[in-house]
């Protein structure tokens, strides 16, 4: 009965829907369901019964019929249902679960073999082939439908699928086009000779024109940096001298006050309260990331695409043997984050590794934008070794230059430099933990290791969780002696560029951009001869200059944190600043993790592991670690890590190297990297993780993943007590 009705309906082109009542016989045949992509399917928006987009859905118990539906008497409702839900109206072919075949469930109900209906509606027919429904969502395949045609703004992106990622339901656009957005094709077969079709920034004015005055009053209010400052001890004999006297000079971002990392809201309040990001994504999809390691990439790749902003911008460049941009900077409005999911997903893995194209081509992007958002970054993530310029057979072992991977234009001594960070990963025991460094430490950035596959998406968070926080730009610290008889020996800055004047009467620091409650350390160091003329004297006085990333003005803080001692005739016992010893324990850890490297290159572990040991006994016997400070704590927790790791010439191999370089370069430019497993909620202590990163790792362990089973942490979230006060 069933089939002969469909087929008379068919001949007939009756315009009607049947609508049948649900019942338990019908549940095994609409239990088929589409996967989820691996970018979307673990991004913060979880799927639900009520997404906009279905492969195959649950229909509602009482839905409303056509004008022209009819209700049949339920006796008749089983052999219909299950004929109509078990033949496709289009081929007559049947329709069942394991056969293939992906399988689309209309608005109106009526079920189809996705082939089948993709080539239906195609050519825009938007009519149900069975009832001649008008629908609101159509299906396509991606990506090899051209989507540069009229798109969805509607917010949230559902995509699920019923393979990897080949099937999609897009809803269908309003009829009105956006006439200012004129955008290439998401997935171009050839890619420009310039890379100036870049989206136009926000512009939006941070906030509205009445209430300007205010919102700059009560940004500035709050964006403040904190300076102070520390002397070693309190008094140096009038009839002493003293070299290497240690001032220590404090730096803290404003805090995070008003400060939202998601910018869902912008668009609302049209207020700008954090720093909009141009970030380039340089992703690793050579042979070697087949499999979990691609799935996992996505997958971190959806967490990011779903935290950045309306105002944010993002570009994805895909490497193996050759690089290609998979799509310009572009905003990651709602539909800016649907065409970056999609990019991401079409991702496939093959060829050989040319780390040196990809971040050519990064480089260009950077440089032939039309537009730039106040704050840039490049992320590289990478698990092998750049096989065509560092590890080609026409370079010598003699001759390696890991500089070379890196465009001059990046290079951060560079005269016309970029000046945008790359910050490095290295994923896996298989990567070139050398040359990522070098390319992380030359431009500015930092390099992580992933050691265990399932944090890669905690990294991303940590990394994109500061990225979205700077509140500091271009930040320069002056140093310089007040009393005429002082003089600088040196600044014990990391990583960060300090140069000495002439006279060695003054010196700076170029620190960059800060993260919100981002924290800088840096040991001042003056000779202080002997000097009668009087009981005190005033060491240094520190400037700080920096650019405003909102207001987009410069902003100066003269004479913060000028440093006096006392200048007895006599002195009893003085006690050692607290803070300084702890600064001074850091920079001693630092040092003997790179001397402790040298000697591994060099063959010799025995060496390495007694510099370690050493390193750690002379931090057990200063008053820092005496006292029980946290830092001294973690720092000697990471040495005895980097030990075992250096117990034999294998372990140091594959994980060794890597680790202590990613240590290096956190303590270097002192702001916080992903290292090892980060399964060990007892072995490290993060010291400079932010409000803004832990955050944003929380939220990529406790988003919805689809598993019962919790996932290792990136890092045990504590904190620091609070500094003492300057002295």
């Amino acid at each position: 009965m069933g089939s002969k009705w469909r087929k008379a309906k068919l001949a007939l082109g009756i315009n009607m829907c049947l609508y049948v009542p649900k019942t338990h016989e019908d549940d095994s045949d609409t239990m088929v369901r589409g996967r989820f992509s691996d970018a979307v399917s673990l991004s913060p928006t979880t799927p639900n019964r009520n997404s906009e987009c279905h492969v195959v859905v649950d229909m509602p118990t009482t839905p409303t019929p056509s004008s022209s539906g009819l209700r049949l008497q339920q006796k008749q409702h089983h052999t219909t249902s299950k004929s109509s839900k078990s033949t496709c109206a289009i081929c007559l072919m049947t329709m069942k679960p394991g056969q293939g075949h992906a399988i689309f469930t209309a608005e109106c109900s009526h079920s189809f073999h996705f082939n089948c209906i993709t080539s239906n509606v195609k050519h825009g027919n938007q009519i149900c082939p069975v009832c001649r429904a008008k629908w609101k969502e159509i299906p396509f395949q991606s990506p090899l439908t051209d989507i540069s045609q009229p798109r969805s703004r509607n917010g949230h992106i559902h995509w699920p699928q019923d393979d990897a990622w080949m099937t999609v339901v897009r809803r269908v656009p309003p009829v009105r086009l956006d006439t200012n957005r004129n955008i290439s094709t998401l997935f171009q077969t050839v890619e420009p000779g310039v890379f100036d079709d870049d989206e136009v920034v926000d512009q939006q004015p941070m906030g509205s024109q009445k209430d300007s005055s205010t919102d700059v009053a009560n940004h500035r209010s709050m964006e403040a940096i904190e300076v102070k400052t520390w002397s070693e001890i309190s008094a140096v004999r009038k009839s002493a001298s003293h070299d290497n006297f240690a001032v220590l000079v404090h730096l803290k971002a404003p805090h995070t006050v008003g400060l939202r990392v998601n910018q869902s809201e912008m668009a609302v309040t049209g207020q700008n309260s954090r720093a909009p990001v141009d970030l380039v994504t340089v992703l690793d999809v050579s042979g070697s990331m087949a499999g979990t390691k691609l799935a996992l990439l996505k997958r971190a790749m959806g967490f990011v695409i779903q935290n950045l902003g309306p105002a944010d911008r993002l570009s994805v460049i895909a490497f193996s043997s050759t690089a290609r941009r998979l799509f310009p900077l572009r905003r990651m409005s709602d539909t800016g984050k649907q065409e970056a999911l999609q990019a991401v997903n079409s991702l496939s893995s093959n060829g050989g590794t040319n780390i040196a194209e990809a971040l050519k081509k990064s480089a260009k992007i950077m440089t032939d934008r039309k537009w730039k958002n106040p704050v840039s970054s490049i992320i590289l993530l990478s698990d092998g070794q750049d096989t065509y310029t560092v590890n080609s057979p026409s370079v010598a072992a003699t001759q390696v230059n890991y500089q070379s991977l890196l465009p001059v234009s990046m290079q951060r001594n560079a005269a016309s430099g970029l000046h945008i960070p790359v910050h490095a990963f290295g994923f896996g025991a298989d990567h070139d933990a050398v040359s990522m460094h070098s390319i992380s430490e030359t431009s500015g950035g930092t390099f992580s290791f992933i050691e265990a596959e399932s944090v890669i998406q905690d990294a991303f968070a940590q990394c994109i969780g500061g990225l979205l926080s700077v509140v500091v730009q271009e930040l320069r610290v002056e140093v310089e002696c007040v009393h005429p008889v002082l003089h600088l020996s040196s600044i014990k800055a990391g990583s960060y560029k300090a140069s000495l004047a002439s006279d060695n009467r003054s010196g700076d620091i170029e620190v960059g951009d800060l993260y919100a409650d981002e924290e800088r350390d840096f040991l001042v160091m003056v000779d202080i001869p002997a000097d009668t003329s009087s009981n005190d004297m005033t060491l240094v006085k520190v400037k700080c200059t920096y650019k405003d990333p909102i207001l987009k003005d410069s902003v100066t803080l003269d004479h913060v944190g000028d440093v006096k001692i006392e200048r007895p005739d006599t002195i009893g016992q003085l006690v050692v600043s607290m803070e300084v010893d702890k600064q001074r324990n850091r920079l001693r850890s630092a040092e003997a993790m790179a001397e402790a490297r040298a000697a591994a290159e060099n063959g010799d572990l025995g060496a390495a592991v007694s510099v370690l040991e050493h390193c750690r006994k002379k931090l057990s016997e200063t008053v820092s670690a005496q006292a029980g400070d946290r830092l001294c704590l973690a720092l000697d927790a990471e040495l005895r890590e980097m030990q075992e790791r250096m117990a034999n010439r294998r372990v140091y191999e594959t994980s060794g190297r890597a680790y202590v370089l990613s240590g290096l370069s956190s303590h270097s430019w002192q702001r916080a990297t992903a290292r090892g497993d980060s399964t060990d909620s007892t072995s490290l202590i993060q010291a400079y993780q932010t409000p803004s990163m832990t955050d944003m790792v929380s939220r990529s362990q406790t988003m919805y993943l689809g598993s019962p089973a919790p996932r290792p942490p990136l890092r045990p979230v504590r904190s620091f007590p609070a500094r003492q006060q300057p002295r």
